[in-house]
Formats: C-alpha cells, structure tokens, sequence
C-alpha cells in the first residue's frame, strides 16, 4: 500500500473536483479499519498491495477537500462530484481514513466487494466516466 498523492489525472475537466476515473474510494471510520481492510484485500486475492493508495483523514482534507471550493463557479457542478467530495470531507473531519483502489471494470469492483466482506466501509463511491455509482 501507498500513500495517496492526487494528480491531475483525477480531477473532472468541468469545475476541476477529483474524480479518479476507474476507481473506488472506500471509506473506514479509522485509520486501523483502512488499513485491515488494504490488508484484506491483498490477502483475498483482489488487490495487488502496491494498487492500494492509502488517504489519512489530513491528506483528503489538504488535497481532495479544496478541488471542490470552485467546482460550483460560476453554474453550479453538472454532476454529483462535488456533493460527494464534500461527503468525504465530513467523514474525514470525523476521522475517517479512506483507500483508493482501482475498480476499472465491473469484475475488478466485484472482486473488491467480496474481498471486504465483513468490514463495511462508512462510505463507497466508484467513479466511472459520466457516473459515480454507489457501492
């Protein structure tokens, strides 16, 4: 697992809010329960450890939180990108931790899913172009 650094590449060409096409961000309500989970999901087989991008509460609140402060400017987002980043951020105030994983195709987000399960994210979003399904 690595640590999360955003890049252009994950930011929406309209309004500029991160939207990491091709993959999950899944939320835990802590640092510990992120990180069992990357450990799961390398153990089941689902995730290579080095595809796993790790997001402490303070990296989403300095990185992903402020892509949003203009997404809304001048016309209000044609999507629902910015909603959900400010969904992140509220949950990263409270200490949640987050993974970014990829999930390029409906097998690789099944294969995710099933590796979780018995640990619930507090909250799961895949970003696909045009749409951020909920998971």
């Amino acid at each position: 697992m690595r640590n999360f650094a955003i890049s252009s590449d994950m930011l929406a060409t309209l309004g500029g809010a991160f939207y990491p096409t091709g993959h999950a961000v899944l939320m835990f309500e802590s640092p510990e329960q992120a990180r069992r989970a990357a450990d799961q999901l390398v153990d089941r087989g689902a995730l290579q450890a080095d595809a796993i991008q790790y997001i402490a509460p303070e990296t989403l609140l300095s990185q992903i939180a402020p892509t949003v402060s203009d997404a809304d400017n001048p016309l209000p987002s044609p999507g629902t990108d910015a909603a959900t980043v400010r969904a992140f951020t509220a949950l990263a105030r409270e200490g949640h931790a987050a993974l970014l994983v990829p999930t390029p195709d409906d097998a690789a987000r099944d294969a995710v899913m099933a590796a979780l399960e018995g640990l619930k994210p507090s909250m799961a979003q895949r970003y696909r172009a045009l749409v951020i399904e909920d998971l």
